[in-house]
């Protein structure tokens, strides 16, 4: 017989039969609360090390959904994706097979910061991620809220608000922007999640039970406009590249198929007055204590009043889709009212006569600091229970998926009482994400960028696999046939850049009449291959149409080649830099060093390193506000004054 007991969370009624809570009698060993980007990529990897696990979603419709930006990739975001697909994931495989355009950012930039940015078909990216987690081996999905998360020993206990309990070994909370989720449009507010999803009201009580502690912040969302509605005469267009690479090394011999075009538009003086006339008419500049938002990607009434002097703003205009008219509105977040949105709108060139299908909002939710979590994103206090994505305070679905694959593949670890995985910084820029956050913390959402890591010389995109697929083979995240194909990949690539080095090219009329007509300098001794493809004017595709060189790699190890050799003195730098960097972390700071003196630091890494005292250089880099420039400057302080200080 059933009895019905009151449950002291949130009025839920949980079932119990003699006095004992019922639990399903499914044995799983893991369970994931969310199947956003973070929990997609969780489940899925803890599942292929065979540890047999649960994933939970509040809607079976909403898994792998792209609430934002219909776009996976750009500056730093691209080498993130990289790298999880190098790992075992799957963002960068299902993001190659919904492409509708792509292009590589920051081509007129060094290789370390070129970042593949990818427009998305956004519905059928998430109908390709339901279906991968419907059909992984060793996973279940069930379309449930969770109200509840109880530690019991070496065990959790898991609450449905159906009634249903889930015993298991770990947890990994990816709730994103659901956790007591509420939207605001002008003065309206309201509980929800993202897309008018339902909010997880419930789970947030139990979870300080354990000593989890949470904070408050925001993020928005543009608004959506109906595509025939657009003059898109009136904008830039912009079209995809036709030698973009996609983003899975499994895909890298194909090319991309561009099949839609962006469009680029500007706000103007009119458009600024309406927002700056009707600001107060949104909630967030009347009331007190607000969220933190993302200062990286701020509202549009946010960049207006930030940025009084800017005459206009830029603005992407996206296809959310092949089979769907919707356009968004990239760079027009707003938490306006929906007809002052129209009105400012209205004055922008091309959206004189725009048609809104969803009007822009911003969201609040609840997230922790990630410095109460180890560099393993297993919370400290409790073993047994990660958190990944929005929750640990990050912004974006490539900073979510990344932490989803390590708290992924560390759960099944613990599960598995096997030693955990931690990613250093200079291995990765997961590992520099992770890094950052469990020890520096986030004071606003965290966004990944090329500037934060310090080692990006040899974190490129280019080179995620030979960095990563390693460490994937070891832990059994990736097939014997991708193994071989990997090595099959790294033998021509070094066969080849040997052969450049031992072959030499010597001089003569015709040899040089080629070199002038690219208007590179004779040569009037032999000289290598390899240091002739050092030459800016010249690439590796150079040496192959001046009969020079005879080739026929695929294209992404061409690239891989000519960034290596071309770079090669400076990477031997940064890697020599990297070992003296962690034998100079305990090189000691003086405690009466005043840090306004030294030329150079940032006014707050001034502050924070003058309020913490540090005792030693790797303390200093532990600081929230004290970037990789300011411990760089350190260095240079401390070598000067080495005998004046009397510390080393």
């Amino acid at each position: 017989m059933y009895v019905v007991f009151v449950s002291n969370i949130g009025g839920v009624y949980f079932f119990k039969k003699r006095g004992i809570v019922l639990y399903l009698d499914e044995n799983y060993g893991l369970a994931v609360i969310g199947a956003g980007h973070a929990g997609i990529e969780s489940a899925l990897i803890a599942a292929k090390l065979g540890v047999k696990t649960v994933i939970f979603t509040m809607s079976m419709d909403f898994i792998g959904n792209c609430p934002c930006n219909p776009s996976i990739g750009g500056t730093a975001k691209g080498h993130l994706v990289r790298e999880i697909d190098a790992l075992g994931g799957e963002m960068a495989k299902t993001a190659d097979k919904c492409c509708i355009q792509a292009r590589v950012l920051n081509k007129g930039k060094g290789p370390a910061v070129h970042s593949l940015r990818m427009q998305i078909d956004r519905h059928k990216y998430a109908q390709k991620m339901k279906q991968k987690i419907e059909q992984q081996n060793y996973l279940d999905v069930k379309q449930a809220e969770i109200v509840c998360v109880l530690k019991d020993k070496n065990f959790y206990i898991l609450k449905t608000k159906h009634g249903l309990s889930f015993k298991v070994k770990s947890v990994i909370l990816a709730t994103g922007t659901y956790l007591e989720g509420k939207v605001f449009i002008g003065q309206t507010c309201y509980n929800s999640g993202p897309d008018g999803t339902f909010p997880s009201m419930f789970l947030k009580k139990s979870l300080e039970e354990i000593g989890v502690k949470f904070r408050r912040f925001k993020t928005g969302t543009p608004a959506r406009a109906l595509k025939s509605s657009l003059d898109f005469s009136k904008m830039q267009i912009q079209l995809g590249d036709k030698d973009a690479e996609l983003f899975s090394f499994c895909n890298l011999k194909n090319n991309v198929k561009n099949l839609s075009v962006c469009y680029i538009t500007w706000t103007n003086e009119k458009t600024k007055d309406v927002i700056l006339k009707n600001v107060l008419k949104s909630i967030f500049y009347t009331r007190e204590n607000k969220a933190i938002g993302p200062r990286y990607c701020p509202s549009i009434e946010d960049k207006v009043i930030r940025f009084p002097k800017r005459k206009r703003h830029q603005i992407f205009v996206e296809p959310c889709g092949i089979k769907t008219d919707e356009m968004y509105l990239q760079g027009l977040s707003s938490s306006l009212p929906e007809d002052i949105q129209i009105e400012f709108l209205r004055t922008i060139s091309g959206f004189e006569n725009i048609s809104l299908t969803r009007p822009a909002y911003a969201i609040e939710y609840d997230c922790i600091n990630p410095i109460c979590l180890d560099s393993t994103l297993e919370f400290s206090n409790c073993t047994g229970l990660f958190f990944a994505g929005q929750i640990t305070g990050s912004s974006g679905y490539e900073e979510a998926a990344a932490q989803g694959i390590v708290a992924g593949i560390n759960a099944a670890l613990r599960v598995l009482g096997k030693p955990l995985l931690i990613l250093k910084r200079e291995s990765s820029y997961i590992g520099t994400l992770i890094n950052d956050m469990t020890t520096k913390g986030v004071s606003e959402p965290y966004r990944m960028m090329t500037s934060r890591a310090e080692h990006r010389l040899i974190l490129r995109q280019d080179n995620a696999d030979e960095r990563l697929i390693p460490i994937a083979k070891k832990l059994g995240l990736i097939s014997d046939k991708r193994w071989e194909n990997f090595l099959e990949n790294l033998e021509l690539k070094n066969k080849q850049m040997k052969k450049l080095k031992n072959t030499i090219l010597s001089p003569n009329k015709e040899v040089n009449k080629k070199l002038e007509s690219i208007g590179s300098a004779k040569i009037n001794t032999g000289i290598k291959l390899s240091e002739l493809l050092k030459r800016p004017e010249i690439n590796y595709r150079t040496l192959i149409d001046l009969d020079f060189l005879n080739s026929n790699l695929p294209e992404f190890l061409c690239r891989k080649i000519e960034i290596q050799i071309k770079y090669e003195g400076y990477i031997k730098k940064q890697l020599a830099n990297i070992k003296k960097t962690k034998k100079n972390s305990f090189r000691k700071l003086p405690k009466t060093l005043n840090y306004k003196n030294i030329t150079g630091l940032k006014l707050e890494a001034q502050e924070k390193l003058l309020n913490s005292k540090p005792e030693n250089i790797g303390e200093a880099a532990k600081i929230s506000g004290v970037g990789p420039a300011d411990i760089a400057i350190l260095h240079v302080w401390l070598a000067k004054h080495q005998k004046q200080s009397k510390i080393l």
